[in-house]
């Protein structure tokens, strides 16, 4: 399976942080937001990544990741001109993607907390699978609602009148049909293609999956300036009482086997004695 980060946006809702970078590159307390939805997709073990974003933002993205190879993994490149909706990310990856089942996962979300659900999900090859989360604020997302058996019902896109309180995220599994269905549909009143609507349209064959992640796991929406901050509480938060760090994506590579102790080692050197590079060297005495 390979992987879509979608980093592009206008982040009109975190500006003027965002009037000369995309929110992406934004700090959520020591890293980079990129990062985090990164991490995501390391953890799942997938290592071939298409990276999309702004023509004006994506050579910065490049600069910071470049190729992947010091991470035992192979980043791509692809620019969205304009912010028409998620679900065209897929259209543009289409090539990329070369008729593999693929993992979608937005720049800003940030997952925190048992992966088990994530790595099963990343050995799908037919039909779609997406996470649900609980929220008490469900009309700011595309909410699902679920029969008594867990199966999806109905999707609905920022409904005025929510019909439950589960959130679908920004993660999606799909099959290879995916690039198909986005190419097929028509954009929404916002101008967008959105990926509700291909998560209906994998519901309405019966190929949608939903999974619900649970108390022990966290979702964060990165979108606001309260909720970046908030993010970046919660992250230094875990970080001083555990003494790990959360999204280090070198840490990540080491302890998945990408790459090996010499090039993690190699790679802490770039930090010289700050904090971060004093982790990672830390990583290497355990």
């Amino acid at each position: 399976m390979k992987a879509i980060l979608l980093a592009g946006g206008s982040g009109t809702r975190l500006a003027p942080m965002t009037a000369v970078v995309t929110k992406q590159l934004l700090p959520i307390y020591d890293k980079p937001m990129i990062y985090y939805p990164l991490s995501t997709l390391l953890l799942a073990g997938l290592r071939e990544i298409l990276i999309i974003s702004t023509p004006h933002d994506l050579p910065m993205i490049e600069k910071l990741l470049g190729s992947g190879a010091d991470l035992g993994v192979s980043f791509s490149y692809a620019a969205q001109p304009k912010p028409e909706g998620i679900a065209q990310s897929l259209i543009i990856a289409e090539k990329f993607l070369n008729g593999q089942p693929c993992c979608l996962i937005l720049g800003d979300n940030i997952f925190y907390g048992p992966h088990n659900g994530i790595e099963q999900a990343a050995s799908l090859t037919k039909g779609s699978f997406v996470f649900a989360y609980r929220v008490k604020d469900p009309e700011r997302y595309g909410v699902v609602t679920l029969d008594a058996a867990g199966n999806a019902t109905s999707i609905e896109e920022k409904p005025a009148q929510p019909k439950s309180p589960y959130a679908v995220t920004g993660l999606y599994f799909y099959d290879s049909e995916a690039p198909a269905i986005a190419r097929s549909l028509k954009p929404s009143p916002r101008g967008e293609l959105e990926i509700t609507d291909v998560n209906r349209a994998y519901m309405q064959r019966g190929e949608l999956k939903v999974g619900i992640l649970g108390r022990g796991t966290a979702w964060l929406d990165t979108g606001t300036p309260d909720a970046l901050l908030d993010a970046a509480q919660f992250v230094q938060t875990i970080e001083r009482r555990q003494g790990m760090k959360i999204a280090c994506i070198e840490e990540i590579a080491f302890r998945k086997g990408f790459i090996t102790a010499a090039q993690l080692e190699k790679l802490a050197e770039r930090y010289g004695k700050n904090d971060y590079g004093a982790y990672l060297r830390s990583v290497l005495e355990e």
